[in-house]
């Protein structure tokens, strides 16, 4: 009886050990995932371009105003030519005030970026006014993509598209508004990962998403069970679908509970170079 008595207490202490990490460790830390890229879709006028990709902030659930200001320094440090965030800037159990606002303002207009800073709505934002979400992209210089897409020029007038997929207004209306048919590299971004099989037929090289945090709980064979719906399929760090690259950001924030195992808040840093 003392025996199995000690096997208890040794299971709950370990039970509750891995609690207090996920909770209080897990949650914290910022790690930089580097991917390099090649392709000959690639222009000699982008060969070598750097993209920082976040998401899933989920301001004011556990994610405070210090750790944005360190989030922004390590995104500066890299000096990207491109910044995309894939949604979830606000969290939906977060109380969001006027200095709230006035914060993400100042502070997202302080990320530098050589072509442009983008961003796309994710499911949380829809927990505040829609137009103050566009107004605080707006003034701190992001370019909010909904269902549209915009042209980057290089150097020698080559282009690079980037395209935006909005939680929740997906349709076949947006296929047809964001095709482009002229002959360049195509980045989609999104929140929800799972709309990858819809846009394929946009034939984009790089598509880049959120939403799935990797499986907050990441644990291999289990993860998926704890990854929301709209990631049900794709919440891994990369997949390859019908030859374009799906890298979808593990996040900075959390969701639904306070935990992150085995999962340490990240952004992704890509090189993108001709192959």
């Amino acid at each position: 009886m003392k025996k199995v008595l000690k096997v208890f207490i040794i299971i709950i202490t370990l039970i509750v050990l891995l609690l207090l990490y996920s909770r209080f460790i897990g949650t914290t830390g910022l790690t930089t995932k580097e991917y390099t890229i090649k392709d000959n879709n690639i222009s000699d006028d982008f060969d070598g371009i750097k993209i920082v990709h976040f998401s899933d902030l989920h301001y004011k659930r556990i994610i405070t105003k210090d750790r944005i200001d360190k989030l922004i320094n390590e995104i500066n440090l890299i000096n990207p030519d491109i910044v995309i965030f894939t949604g979830d800037l606000i969290d939906q159990d977060s109380d969001i005030t006027e200095d709230d606002i006035s914060y993400l303002k100042e502070t997202l207009s302080k990320i530098n970026a050589k072509y442009g800073k983008y961003s796309v709505i994710g499911n949380h934002d829809y927990s505040i006014d829609i137009e103050v979400l566009r107004s605080i992209y707006k003034e701190s210089n992001f370019n909010l993509l909904e269902n549209s897409y915009d042209i980057i020029y290089g150097k020698n007038n080559n282009k690079l598209y980037i395209g935006g997929i909005s939680t929740g207004a997906f349709s076949d209306t947006v296929l047809t508004k964001m095709n482009y048919n002229e002959e360049c590299y195509k980045i989609i971004i999104l929140h929800e990962p799972d709309y990858t099989d819809e846009i394929i037929s946009l034939n984009p090289n790089l598509i880049l998403g959120g939403h799935s945090h990797n499986g907050q709980v990441n644990i291999p064979y289990l993860k998926k069970y704890f990854v929301p719906t709209g990631s049900k399929k794709y919440y891994n760090e990369h997949y390859l679908v019908n030859n374009t690259n799906l890298y979808i950001s593990s996040g900075i924030g959390v969701s639904r509970y306070n935990f992150r195992l085995f999962n340490h808040p990240s952004i992704n840093f890509y090189r993108l170079n001709k192959d």
